[in-house]
């Protein structure tokens, strides 16, 4: 994505810097096009300042921290984001500042609206899709932790008593925890039941059930 902004000054390196400062980059970075070149009147009088477009290209992890300080501003938090590339295309995003409990939502339900609206937002157009992960308070690895003790929790006492137990509605992601938590518990199977916003994994004994799909 190349971004682009016109300035003017006395001078070309007058208008040039103008334009780094509103950019916030380096000159090496940009390419700069010269639109009108300074001109001085007679006695000084109607001169023409200089005007120049000043163009770079933004990276993907600078689009992904531009996206989401415009988004936190929008929603009246004074969180910033900071942008780690993790793979090719893959990018992991911790939001730092305060009260951080209202942009993770209940049950982490915010964080996700926000990295499904950057994910979508970024991935439009020709260019190639790039994955974000967004988290505050290390809170992905604590709900995860959280669910696999759950899961543990329900599977001993499914193998105690045979009996299939169903959990709260949980989204694909915490499913997937769940799922892979029990795969390789002995005389346990898991799968996912209902229709979305309410789709549950049912802990079932597997000596004697019949096992649809674990989706």
């Amino acid at each position: 994505m190349i971004k682009s902004v016109e300035a003017t000054g006395k001078t070309l390196d007058e208008a040039i810097r103008a334009a780094l400062l509103e950019l916030k980059v380096d000159r090496d970075a940009v390419s700069v096009e010269v639109i009108d070149n300074p001109k001085t009147g007679f006695l000084g009088l109607r001169s023409t300042p200089a005007r120049v477009r000043v163009s770079y290209e933004l990276s993907n992890a600078d689009m992904i921290a531009n996206f989401l300080n415009g988004l936190l501003k929008h929603m009246g938090s004074n969180a910033y984001p900071e942008v780690t590339k993790t793979g090719e295309n893959t990018y992991s995003v911790e939001l730092k500042g305060d009260d951080l409990g209202l942009l993770i939502g209940h049950r982490g339900d915010t964080l996700d609206a926000i990295q499904h609206l950057t994910n979508y937002c970024l991935n439009k157009g020709d260019a190639p899709n790039i994955r974000v992960s967004v988290d505050a308070e290390n809170y992905r690895k604590k709900r995860e932790e959280s669910l696999i003790r759950l899961a543990e929790k329900v599977a001993a006492k499914v193998a105690k008593y045979r009996k299939n137990i169903t959990l709260e509605p949980m989204n694909a992601y915490e499913r997937h925890v769940i799922h892979a938590a029990l795969q390789d518990e002995k005389d346990i199977t898991t799968y996912s039941t209902g229709k979305e916003p309410n789709r549950r994994v049912v802990v079932a004994y597997s000596r004697y059930s019949s096992v649809p799909p674990r989706a």
